[in-house]
């Protein structure tokens, strides 16, 4: 919880989950192989790092640290700026406390139900249960939504991965011709994957677009972004998920007015 808050204070007071997390890894000096592990290696998805930091966000905000926006943004609270350091250990019995009698611990499956939204894990099942076929249609229609034109499945074994292309135009102004690949996978996307990627599409496309379930891991990310190499736009799974159910495909949202009815005993008190 400590580097989470030093994490956002050197963010300027808020920022996004991957800020976020990227920021509080550098902090407790964590390496790749470290943010690799995964939380659920038969369901793949969120590494270990990123559950634990969804909990310990959670925990926060019920302690009025931390708030976040229906945009993904978090921030500190007024109470979150001011401070310097926490008991962690105080925080989760306060906690507790607001549901529950202190001395009955959180269950594993509570922690799941805060920290794990119910339609990005059945969501994320439904992917990975697709066939390849399928999941190439998908990742064609995402980018007919996004705007783009031409978009072409052409996945062939023996293509370094390459499994369609398509036409971003600008303002009608400037166009991209963008060669993608979409990899179902429930662990990390390494370097090596994206530089087979990268010597694939050299030559045929002015950027590439990597979608996947999984993650990249941070060498990935950097050699996406290498200077001198053409670059590569990446889209993990979180960000999938977000994509999906933006754009609503396959995904509704139903907004639930909930109404709240508290009692006034001092009023009929005084009666």
């Amino acid at each position: 919880m400590n580097p989470l808050i030093q994490a956002m204070k050197e963010l300027g007071g808020s920022g996004s989950i991957e800020e976020i997390n990227d920021k509080t890894a550098e902090i407790m000096g964590l390496r790749d192989q470290q943010l690799e592990i995964l939380h659920d290696s038969k369901k793949g998805g969120r590494t270990e790092f990123e559950y634990r930091i969804a909990w310990s966000r959670t925990y926060l905000k019920k302690y009025g640290i931390l708030e976040n926006s229906s945009r993904g943004v978090w921030a500190l609270t007024a109470d979150g700026n001011n401070l310097s350091r926490l008991d962690e250990k105080e925080v989760k019995r306060t906690v507790r406390a607001q549901n529950k009698p202190a001395a009955q611990e959180i269950t594993e499956e509570e922690i799941q139900q805060e920290t794990a939204p119910t339609w990005r894990e059945q969501l994320l099942d439904v992917l990975l249960n697709v066939t390849s076929a399928a999941f190439e249609r998908l990742a064609q229609r995402i980018l007919r939504e996004s705007g783009f034109t031409q978009v072409e499945v052409t996945g062939r074994s023996g293509d370094g991965g390459i499994d369609g292309k398509g036409i971003m135009r600008l303002s009608g102004l400037l166009s991209f011709h963008v060669i993608f690949q979409c990899k179902r996978w429930q662990g990390s996307i390494s370097p090596a994957n994206v530089r087979d990627f990268r010597g694939a599409m050299v030559g045929r496309a002015d950027k590439g677009l990597f979608i996947t379930t999984g993650t990249f891991s941070k060498d990935a990310i950097r050699e996406a972004t290498r200077d001198g190499a053409p670059p590569i736009d990446l889209v993990d799974g979180e960000q999938l998920l977000d994509k999906l159910k933006e754009l609503e495909l396959g995904v509704k949202t139903r907004k639930v007015e909930i109404e709240e009815v508290s009692i006034d005993k001092t009023w009929f008190s005084a009666l």
